[in-house]
């Protein structure tokens, strides 16, 4: 246990002793900003840097919960879990760590918003962006998340002003963003090299030029709803940042940079080691100029330290429960990084709470305490969305189920199947209570924390071929993304198989029938799948579209009409034996 009074580096000894996987690495050039890192060791001709990292913060102001709230220990520290998360302790352990620097910047790798808890997203994420203020946040890239509500949102993010729909549902005016929002590789569709938000961001320390470049990952279009990105273009993460750092270094002279980017990997071992890793992040970071020092990453939610291609790429796990600090040096002869020391630090619980945070956070829990501690219903035991072998869960059962119901009307035409999509669904519904509420109830926030997109239900009209090409499209990406199904639809599958040929068509059945190719049948999915979302591009044939409930509506509705629902068995979805 420790103190709020004690230092930075005394805060990593109390906490977990953090192993510093890029020890003193030596740099080529990396990007730097206002700010410093280790003091009064300055050496002559040399300037001291710490940036301050986190990503995938996705709204969580309050502690998260479960799973979501912890952070796995290796063995040497102690083994299990350690409690992690809330912006309270996360301002806290910022301040610790900047103690002592004379140079010190706090930046994020995107998905600051987007997918939020009730608290968060009841405002339209304002109180995400007020406590990245109170934070001291200064430089943001842009995640795939900050386009949920389409970049005209996004821009309101970062220079304010009320909801155009809503207004200020806190009663007060809303300024933006103070930190700045990058998107180097995000442009307007029809003009000329023009991105959406600014590409980069350069800071001097002592007359040290260091260029932050921000990048969102160029599968943005895929994983979002077409309408949150119409009339922008996505473009090669690694190529932007080559043309930027020619630019940078002929006509700005910067040799250091630094690149935060919304595309991550899939590490081996514990949150701050990396014995390996795979994913997007790998081939971007081998193909990016080696004039770039240092890749702060994300939207895996994976938490690493990791050298590629020699040079350091870490990801802060997600929901503020790490802090990755970045202890660099610059030259001021080859104004240039000459050392960099990388450690991910856990944020624990076990420290003061930042009043100005707290205070935040108790306006916005005032204001909706009505609506998040509403008895929806209850629940037999803990509902999860963790997949079995199949690529099946139960919360994906209790989702598709509520779907198919809500939707189950001759005006809408009577639908035979649901489909939901693995990534909306961002929460467990757990048995414990979590605040108030007795053991098995389930509060409206818990279920809205299950699925806070609110998109809109689809019912549309496709073939049982397109049936089968809509299962065979859960294997044409990088990252499989089985869908969930409603009770009564059942199908096999063979991992073995090639992609294209995985679904055994005579194993699809509704009900215990074969699907007919050459029938036609209403399916249920949401507007993100509908409009061809996650790849799944042959629901954009579909015909007869007709919009119904908003998916939390129907979830929450299922929950009550059900109580106490049971948890449900995943035997829809199965492997070929």
């Amino acid at each position: 246990m420790f103190s709020g009074s004690r230092t930075g580096k005394a805060l990593r000894r109390a906490v977990l002793p953090m192993a510093m996987v890029v020890a003193m690495v030596p740099v080529l050039n990396a990007p730097a900003q206002e700010e410093q890192s280790p003091t009064k060791a300055l050496k002559k001709g040399k300037v001291q840097l710490q940036i301050l990292s986190l990503n995938d913060f996705h709204g969580n102001l309050e502690p998260p919960s479960g799973s979501s709230g912890r952070i796995t220990l290796p063995d040497d520290e102690g083994g299990g879990t350690v409690d992690a998360g809330g912006a309270q302790y996360l301002a806290t352990h910022l301040d610790l760590l900047r103690e002592g620097q004379d140079h010190s910047i706090f930046v994020a790798a995107g998905d600051l918003i987007g997918a939020s808890p009730l608290l968060s997203a009841l405002f339209h994420d304002e109180p995400t962006i007020e406590a990245m203020n109170l934070m001291d946040l200064k430089i943001s890239s842009v995640g795939n998340h900050e386009f949920d509500e389409g970049s005209k949102e996004l821009l309101r993010m970062q220079r304010g002003k009320c909801h155009p729909d809503d207004g200020c549902l806190d009663g007060d005016g809303f300024e933006g963003a103070d930190f700045q929002y990058l998107s180097a590789n995000v442009f307007k569709k029809g003009k000329k090299n023009k991105t959406l938000l600014p590409a980069y961001k350069i800071r001097k320390y002592e007359g040290i030029k260091v260029a932050f470049i921000g990048l969102t990952l160029e599968g943005t279009p895929d994983i979002v709803t077409p309408t949150g990105v119409a009339g922008l273009n996505f473009r090669d993460e690694a190529n932007t940042t080559n043309k930027l750092v020619k630019k940078l270094k002929t006509k700005k002279g910067v040799k250091a940079f630094v690149v935060l980017i919304h595309e991550g990997g899939f590490p081996t071992g514990f949150y701050d080691e990396c014995p390996g890793i795979s994913g997007p992040i790998v081939d971007i970071v081998e193909r990016t100029s080696p004039q770039v020092d240092m890749f702060i990453s994300g939207h895996t939610h994976t938490a690493y330290n990791c050298v590629i291609d020699d040079r350091p790429v870490t990801s802060a796990s997600s929901f503020g429960r790490i802090v990755t600090e970045y202890n660099a040096e610059l030259d001021k002869g080859t104004k240039d990084f000459s050392s960099i020391e990388v450690g991910n630090v856990i944020v624990t619980r076990d420290v003061e709470e930042d009043a100005s945070i707290l205070s935040l956070v108790a306006k916005y829990a005032e204001l909706s305490e009505e609506l998040r501690n509403e008895v929806i219903g209850s629940i037999d035991g803990d509902i999860v969305r963790a997949a079995n072998a199949a690529g099946e869960s139960p919360l994906g059962d209790l989702i598709a189920d509520a779907q198919l119901e809500s939707t189950s009307t001759e005006a809408l035409g009577n639908p035979v199947v649901a489909f939901m999509n693995p990534g909306g669904i961002r929460a467990d519904l757990t048995y414990a209570a979590a605040k108030e509420e007795a053991d098995g109830e389930v509060t409206y926030e818990e279920a809205f924390t299950v699925q806070p997109f609110s998109n809109v239900l689809t019912v549309l009209t496709i073939t049982g071929a397109q049936i089968e090409e809509l299962l065979e499209q859960q294997w044409d990406q990088d990252v499989p993304k089985v869908l969930q199904v409603s009770e009564g639809f059942t199908y096999a599958w063979d991992p073995d198989a090639p992609a294209g040929d995985r679904v055994d068509p005579a194993s699809i059945m509704l009900n215990g029938v074969v699907i007919d190719p050459l029938a036609e049948y209403r399916v249920t999915v949401n507007n993100f799948l509908a409009e061809g979302g996650d790849g799944f591009a042959v629901l954009t044939e579909g015909t007869n579209s007709q919009g119904a409930d908003i998916d939390v509506d129907a979830f929450v509705d299922y929950i009550g009409a059900h109580s106490p629902v049971p948890v449900p068995v995943p035997d829809r979805i199965m492997l070929v034996p």
